[in-house]
């Protein structure tokens, strides 16, 4: 796709969420890397409804270290893969305290170094807690809609995101993985898309596609 329609699809799916934005719930950045780490392969709104019972009481890099795992992963363990996720966050929160004087750190180098923090993980704490996008985070929705609407023909996060990268220029990042997560809920759901209520189908590769068969 070119450069200038890639722009127009965003711009009209601007318009049509305009109050598209993370939809996990979080006070600190801790708490949306907790949150970020729970949400791998588990809803947003499971996430929510979990740490809702346990933020209020444990929040910070150090109620997490010096918790017993085991009390971490029956806090957990409604998001699924509770073992490593329990593993992963009780390191990542001492890792915070030995090597980062108990604050989460602001570089992508620095997220990408904590213990289960990969590249979309890192993206999503710089724009939602430090407002410094580096990248767009890749998720299931952005790869999904990225393959259909023509915006990347590659299958891997790390390959979308150069494609996405080349496609937007720096002011719309804050805004693509908002906008392909709510559209990819609402109208380009992985089964059954909506395509003749889509705003973009006109510049959708799926969509055209299908017209000519």
């Amino acid at each position: 796709m070119k450069k200038e329609d890639a722009i127009k699809v965003l711009d009209i799916l601007k318009q049509t969420y305009p109050d598209a934005k993370c939809s996990l719930d979080f006070k600190t950045p801790f708490e949306l890397l907790v949150a970020v780490v729970l949400s791998a392969q588990c809803t947003d709104e499971r996430v929510n409804k979990t740490t809702a019972e346990f933020f209020p009481k444990y929040s910070t890099p150090e109620d997490f270290a010096k918790m017993p795992l085991e009390q971490l992963e029956e806090l957990i363990h409604p998001c699924g893969f509770y073992k490593n996720k329990a593993k992963n966050i009780k390191e990542t929160a001492q890792k915070i305290i030995d090597n980062f004087d108990g604050q989460v750190p602001e570089t992508m180098e620095e997220l990408m170094s904590l213990n289960g923090v990969g590249r979309k993980t890192a993206n999503v704490v710089m724009l939602e807690a430090f407002n410094k996008p580096q990248g767009i985070a890749v998720d299931t929705h952005a790869k999904r809609l990225s393959n259909r609407i023509g915006f990347s023909n590659e299958e891997t996060p790390e390959k979308i995101e150069k494609d996405l990268l080349r496609l937007f220029p720096y002011e719309y990042l804050k805004d693509v993985n908002h906008i392909l997560i709510y559209h990819g809920r609402a109208i380009c759901t992985a089964r059954s898309p909506k395509c003749e209520a889509c705003p973009v189908k006109d510049y959708c590769r799926f969509y055209i596609n299908s017209v000519k068969r």
